[in-house]
């Protein structure tokens, strides 16, 4: 008789750093996934065909932060995630999966550790966590090859992040970079790093906008523009972006910000 874990099928989503653990996780303990390399923002139905293979035979389709659109029932699938409503500040979906699989707490590592910290509040959360500077290069820069990101994109995030406007007193920091990978300015600002910081930063590219900073300022624009993504180590500290022209956002934040003293 197969046990819980063994009707288990994985279908992973968005690549970042985070999502390769889980994959390397899988491997090891010799778990069946699938993975079509996805960017951020994937969906269940990008997996359809398979997932309905799955089910059909008996197992478990196990989402891994893949937006839920197949409209299956809620016993017929898991759901592992930590954006949106399921963002708190002590989870991630690495410590989720590893969970489900229960595996024993001694095979948690220590690199488990900081790509948990990572994915839950970026440099932020490796620092309360006690990273090393070396451990926190580390752990960005394999973030940052695990999404993909060029020579030319880490450059242009640079020069980006030289070029940034301050407003409202230094409270607001706004870039605009010519992509969305916008873990290039975040990582090039951030003063573990050398950066000069920021309060709360809004980066505006091309396809999309993107907000890190208070956390209650994240669950403003989650209300006031909906339909886009939001997560991180609720409710202090967190991000949100959307993928629809939101031309209106910075008047929002000048609104928003103020109250937040």
């Amino acid at each position: 008789m197969k046990s819980k874990v063994d009707k288990l099928i994985f279908f992973l989503g968005g690549r970042d750093l985070e999502m390769l653990t889980v994959r390397e996780l899988l491997d090891e303990k010799g778990v069946p996934y699938y993975d079509k390399g996805l960017s951020w923002g994937a969906k269940a139905s990008d997996y359809e065909e398979e997932i309905e293979k799955v089910i059909e035979s008996g197992l478990t389709p196990v989402f891994v932060e893949l937006t839920d659109n197949l409209e299956l029932s809620q016993e017929s699938r898991i759901l592992v995630d930590h954006h949106g409503e399921k963002a708190r500040r002590n989870t991630s979906t690495l410590r989720q999966v590893f969970e489900l699989l229960e595996i024993p707490s001694e095979q948690w590592t220590q690199w488990f550790e900081l790509v948990d910290a990572n994915d839950r509040g970026h440099i932020r959360s490796l620092i309360e966590i006690g990273a090393s500077k070396y451990e926190i290069i580390k752990v960005r820069e394999a973030d940052r090859r695990a999404q993909g990101i060029t020579n030319e994109q880490e450059r242009q995030g640079r020069l980006a992040a030289v070029q940034a406007e301050t407003l409202l007193n230094g409270k607001l920091t706004v870039v605009e970079l010519p992509h969305s990978k916008t873990a290039v300015v975040t990582d090039q600002l951030h003063p573990a790093l050398g950066g000069s910081g920021y309060e709360n930063l809004l980066i505006i590219s091309p396809d999309e906008v993107n907000f890190y900073g208070k956390g209650n300022i994240v669950i403003e624009l989650s209300r006031r523009f909906p339909d886009g993504w939001y997560g991180g180590s609720l409710p202090d500290h967190g991000f949100w972006g959307h993928g629809d022209p939101v031309p209106d956002v910075i008047e929002f934040l000048k609104m928003v910000i103020p109250r937040d003293r």
